[in-house]
C-alpha cells in the first residue's frame, strides 16, 4: 500500500506502507546508526519522533526480548530505505512489520533517505506526518500541526519502581530511561529505586541514596528544569551525581554552564568524544541537541570530554563535587561499548 511522509514546507515523499495503517504526525529526526534499529526504536529519547533511519536496511535480525530500551515505544513512526522481509524463523525472534503493527506505529519504506537527510542542513526542526494522501487538505493539517511540550512527562515513569540487588543505593530520576542502564548498574550490584522526574526532594531522601543519576530523556531542559533544580539544591556536592543526556543538560545548566544547539542532532552510534588528559579516543551513541561551551566551565575538571566534530564538551568529571556528566549514552545500546567504565567511575564515587 503506497503511503505518503509529508513535511511542512509542503514537500512529499511516497513509499511503501509498513507496519499499522494509522495516520501518524510528529518531530523528524535522524538516525545514524548502522545497526540496533531495535534499541533506537523503542529508545524513549526518541518519543514524539518519526525517525528517519539512514542504514540502508534495516529488519533482518528481527525483534527480540533483549534489545528493548522500554516495552512500550514512543516513536510517532519510522521511515526507511529498505526493509528485509526475511528474519530467523526462531520463535525468540519477531519480524519487524508484525512489531510495528502490535505497537500501533507506521512505517513507510522505498524512501530516498538520503534527500530527508539534507533537509536537515537547513531546518533545525521538521514537522511531518505520515499519511494515506499528500492532498492540499493533508499538508493543511501539518501546517497547523504543534508538536507536544515536555515530552519528558509523557515517559517517565509515574509511579516509583525498584530494580533490587545488593551493592550501593541509587536514586534514578527517569527523564526516559533505557533498560539498558538499568542491566549496566545491575551488574555492578546497584540497588536502584527508579522515580518520577518530578520527584519531591523528601522522598529522595526517605531512599537513603547514596547516589542519584539523572537519565536521559526526550525534553528540554527549561521544561524540566523546575522540577530537577530543588534536586540539585539538596544533594549537589553531598553525594554523587551523574547526568546523562537530558540530564547532562539539566546540570550543565544547574551549573550555569553555556548551552550551545547543535547544528543537526546527534541520534546514533557514531560520535567520537576525546578525553583531554589521555588523548583516548571514545566512539560514543548521543541522542541530544545541544553541547556545552568549553570557554563556560568555571571549575576544574578532573576528566573532559570532547565532541570531536564540534569541539564543544560532551562529558565531564569532578570528584571534589562529586559530579559527572555525560551527553553521551555510556552503556552504548546501540553502539560501541567504549564507555562503560563511566559506570565504573560513579561507582567508586559512591565509596
Amino acid at each position: 500500500m503506497k503511503r505518503f511522509l509529508i513535511l511542512e514546507d509542503g514537500s512529499s515523499f511516497s513509499g511503501e506502507g509498513l507496519g499499522a495503517s494509522i495516520i501518524s504526525t510528529g518531530e523528524l529526526a535522524i538516525q545514524t546508526g548502522n545497526f540496533g534499529y531495535q534499541e533506537a526504536l523503542t529508545d524513549p529519547t526518541n518519543a514524539g519522533k518519526i525517525l528517519v533511519y539512514t542504514a540502508p536496511m534495516i529488519g533482518g535480525n528481527g525483534i527480540n526480548a533483549i534489545d528493548y530500551e522500554s516495552i512500550n515505544p514512543t516513536v510517532k513512526g519510522i521511515i526507511v530505505n529498505d526493509v528485509a522481509k526475511n528474519i530467523s524463523d526462531s520463535e525468540n525472534f519477531q519480524d519487524l512489520d508484525s512489531f510495528l503493527k502490535e505497537k500501533n506505529i507506521p512505517a513507510i519504506y522505498n524512501v530516498d533517505t538520503r534527500a530527508l537527510v539534507h533537509l536537515f542542513i537547513q531546518e533545525k526542526t521538521i514537522k511531518a506526518s505520515i499519511m494515506d494522501t499528500d492532498d492540499e487538505h493533508a499538508f493543511d493539517q501539518i501546517k497547523a500541526l504543534v508538536l507536544p511540550k515536555n515530552r519528558t512527562a509523557s515517559v517517565s515513569t509515574k509511579n516509583a519502581y525498584a530494580v533490587p540487588n545488593v551493592g550501593k543505593t541509587v536514586a534514578i530520576i527517569d527523564l526516559g530511561l533505557k533498560h539498558s542502564m538499568l542491566r549496566e548498574l545491575s551488574l555492578r550490584k546497584i540497588n536502584a529505586t527508579v522515580l518520577p522526574y518530578d520527584v519531591s526532594v523528601p522522598d529522595i531522601k526517605n531512599l537513603r541514596p547514596e547516589g542519584i543519576i539523572f537519565s536521559g530523556g526526550p525534553g528540554k531542559v527549561e521544561e524540566v528544569q523546575s522540577a530537577l533544580e530543588p534536586v540539585f539544591e539538596a544533594f549537589y556536592s553531598h553525594i554523587p551525581v551523574w547526568g546523562i543526556g537530558l540530564g547532562f543538560l539539566a546540570l550543565s545548566s544547574y551549573l550555569n554552564f553555556e548551552l550551545i544547539d547543535l547544528p543537526i542532532a546527534f541520534n546514533g552510534t557514531n560520535y567520537p568524544v576525546i578525553e583531554q588528559n589521555s588523548n583516548q579516543l571514545w566512539q560514543t551513541a548521543m541522542n541530544i541537541d545541544q553541547l556545552v561551551l568549553p570557554g563556560s566551565v568555571q571549575m576544574n575538571m578532573e576528566r573532559e570530554y570532547y565532541d570531536v566534530h564540534s569541539d564543544l564538551l560532551a562529558g565531564f568529571t569532578n570528584r571534589q563535587n562529586k559530579v559527572i556528566g555525560t551527553a553521551f549514552n555510556a552503556e552504548g545500546a546501540p553502539g560501541s561499548l567504549d564507555a562503560l567504565e563511566i559506570f565504573d567511575d560513579f561507582v567508586k564515587m559512591m565509596v
